[in-house]
């Protein structure tokens, strides 16, 4: 069913995000007057096709639903009419060619642009304050003085508000200098400097691994509090024989009280093939059960389990969360920073990945990207759209890439031409095409490598 619902999800957004991109393609065209024979709504034969505007351009929906294309007139694709040559893409200007090129990247831009501004607007900004739950002994986080508790201000001396804004940062100068500076306030309200140091290139490059970051240096940022209620017990499991039912409040496991899920998670863990008392409650009364904790094999680990699920939905305390209510042109200016620091940092951890710096595991293919589009949407229509604008960012700087059968690609080409004052030579173009090809077989086997190695490994 999951493989069913990302499928889905991936279909819907992708498709979507290439229809937006394509349509940029083609009212720039339009407007610059190209003469474009077909705007297609997928791939395939047409189903439904119709002529539709003053120019007669086919507007069709075709049967494959992973985005669209625009079909420009173009003689290099067969003979043209005398009398619509001038209109032909080969034959536009050089500078009009490109703006209809830059126009897909720029019309996923302005999308992401727009949906943030959307919501900002509607919502205000909901920051989690970047505070430190548990730090490893002798890690490097450790070793640097960084503590439970401690609040970071800033870094770099540049001020940090919400915990998800400064990953991107942190691995940045980590991977530029070896060290960062974080500007922290203690649990006791002190003001502290802490050094994180990484002096070691593959040591730096391991930590650019999924998930590898902040295991890697040793800390992880302070989780909500999750109630101990049992929001899902696994029938014919060890804690539904003992008669424990979705709903029910652990208070205590072998008699020690819990007030957080995940303490019951760590306390049963820790005990495999044996058996744990648990007291809870259910309906105002308090009972007691003693379980059978069973076993499985996790990471080359033995680990306990009982059958039972914690609530899937969590939510911060106001304490750890910065509210900002936002007015239309700050939400506008923080939609359009945000747009440009997002998309700058992906094109900057790629050219790192092309020196090496960075691993190739973070290269995601469909599959991976199905997974995410199907957990955001269940996650609900805000985390689904901030999705779509990660996802359109995503597209827009891959299609400005400089690869021969992407649009980056196309706009060397064109800029070639333009400087010349001639088109480059067929044998360029068509060696141009080869490397575009082989370039872009390596790019997609590598994400599907990582895709399967993630489902797998």
């Amino acid at each position: 069913m999951n493989l069913i619902w990302y499928a889905l999800w991936y279909v819907i957004a992708v498709g979507f995000l290439v229809i937006v991109h394509e349509f940029g393609h083609f009212w720039v065209a339009r407007r610059l007057g190209f003469k474009v024979l077909r705007f297609s709504i997928g791939f395939g034969k047409p189903l439904w096709r119709r002529n539709v505007g003053s120019d007669g351009t086919e507007l069709a929906i075709a049967p494959i639903p992973m985005g669209g294309y625009v079909k420009m007139l173009d003689e290099r694709e067969g003979p043209v009419p005398e009398d619509l040559l001038p209109r032909s893409f080969t034959r536009r200007p050089p500078w009009q060619r490109i703006l209809v090129l830059l126009a897909g990247p720029g019309a996923n831009i302005l999308f992401a642009i727009l949906v943030l501004w959307g919501m900002r607007w509607a919502n205000g900004i909901n920051d989690v304050k970047p505070i430190i739950g548990e730090v490893t002994p002798a890690s490097v986080a450790a070793q640097g003085g960084l503590e439970r508790g401690d609040e970071i201000l800033s870094l770099e001396g540049q001020p940090v508000v919400d915990s998800r804004d400064m990953t991107f940062s942190l691995l940045d100068d980590l991977l530029g200098s070896g060290r960062v500076r974080l500007g922290v306030r203690g649990a006791d309200g002190r003001l502290r400097e802490v050094v994180l140091s990484v002096p070691d290139p593959a040591a730096r490059r391991h930590l650019t691994e999924p998930a590898m970051l902040f295991s890697g240096l040793g800390f992880r940022f302070m989780d909500p509090p999750v109630p101990p209620v049992l929001s899902d017990v696994t029938t014919g499991g060890p804690a539904a024989h003992a008669g424990l039912h979705a709903g029910d409040r652990i208070t205590a496991v072998n008699g020690q009280p819990v007030t957080d899920f995940t303490q019951i998670a760590k306390l049963i863990s820790g005990l495999p093939d044996s058996s744990v008392t648990l007291d809870y409650q259910r309906a105002g009364a308090t009972y007691h059960a003693t379980v059978a904790v069973g076993g499985a094999e996790v990471n080359g680990k033995r680990v306990g389990r009982i059958g039972v699920a914690g609530p899937s939905v969590v939510r911060y305390p106001d304490s750890m969360m910065v509210h900002r209510d936002l007015s239309v042109p700050a939400a506008l200016g923080s939609a359009v920073s945000d747009a440009w620091n997002l998309t700058a940092t992906q094109g900057k951890l790629l050219w790192r990945m092309v020196l090496g710096e960075v691993s190739v595991k973070n290269l995601s293919g469909p599959l991976s990207i199905a997974q995410y589009a199907g957990e955001s949407a269940d996650a609900g229509a805000a985390s689904f759209l901030g999705f779509l604008v990660l996802i359109s960012l995503a597209i827009a700087l891959f299609n400005l890439l400089p690869i021969p059968l992407l649009d980056g690609g196309q706009i060397v080409f064109q800029a070639a031409e333009w400087i010349k004052g001639k088109p480059l030579s067929e044998r360029t173009q068509v060696f141009g095409q080869q490397v575009g090809i082989a370039l872009l077989a390596l790019m997609l086997g590598l994400a599907l490598f990582n895709d399967v190695s993630r489902q797998f490994g």
